[in-house]
């Protein structure tokens, strides 16, 4: 592919992501934001338009989510909005079959406009890493998806893998399996932040964090977190002492 193209379609990409931003801060009311009764009035119109047509509004959420993720490269605010709009079981299905395609699309641009930027700034770094992953790609992309990548942002996460040319398939197969534990925990915080939206007339932070629907998957977040560093010992840190 030309030189020309590639700035056309990385230039492309840029204006796709400027129009993409300012639609999403205008349909908020940003000034409305620290009104607790916009949650609630937003909560309500929200369950009666997605209950409205479920299967429609899965297909557009996951289309939404897919290109969020392609260009913006974080998913927690998919993780929860997800769990809010269609609770923790479909909503950890759709963000992690959304956010798993989206992080396919981001690695696959990566990998074609900036795989020597990629390799220049992180090889360094993971070049202990990558005999790993060449020795068995898959299982151990699904361990460092399972454990939060290594401590590493979100976005650069899924561009990691560049660094020895993984595989699509086994890169969207292993993220799919990876993200769940930790998908369906973030999940369930969401679709309890839509309990506690519904049901509480103001807002109190105290009565919001020791409510079940929320405390409950926060300890389990920490349990996963501990065994996430179990993990990532013994599969990453203890193959370099």
């Amino acid at each position: 592919m030309s030189k020309n193209l590639k700035i056309f379609l990385g230039v492309s990409y840029l204006i796709l992501l400027f129009l993409f931003l300012y639609y999403i801060f205008t349909v908020i009311e940003i000034e409305r934001l620290d009104d607790f009764t916009y949650y609630k009035e937003l909560q309500s119109d929200l369950s009666v338009f997605i209950s409205a047509n479920i299967l429609i509004n899965i297909f557009y959420f996951s289309i939404f989510a897919i290109i969020w993720i392609a260009l913006l490269g974080f998913g927690t605010p998919i993780l929860i909005i997800s769990g809010i709009l269609f609770g923790q079981i479909i909503g950890t299905l759709i963000s992690v079959f959304s956010i798993s395609m989206g992080a396919l699309i981001l690695y696959s641009i990566g990998n074609f406009f900036f795989r020597d930027i990629v390799k220049a700034v992180l090889e360094r770094k993971f070049v202990k890493y990558i005999q790993l992953f060449q020795k068995n790609e898959f299982f151990y992309f699904f361990v460092y998806r399972f454990v939060g990548g290594l401590g590493v942002p979100f976005g650069l996460q899924n561009l990691i893998p560049i660094l020895f040319g993984m595989k699509k398939l086994n890169y969207f197969l292993a993220s799919l399996l990876g993200f769940i534990p930790g998908f369906f925990i973030i999940n369930t915080i969401g679709a309890g932040l839509n309990s506690y939206i519904s049901q509480a007339d103001n807002f109190s932070m105290i009565e919001l964090i020791l409510s079940p629907e929320i405390y409950l998957p926060i300890l389990m977040f920490l349990a996963l977190m501990i065994f996430s560093l179990i993990l990532k010992k013994k599969f990453f840190d203890d193959q370099y002492k």
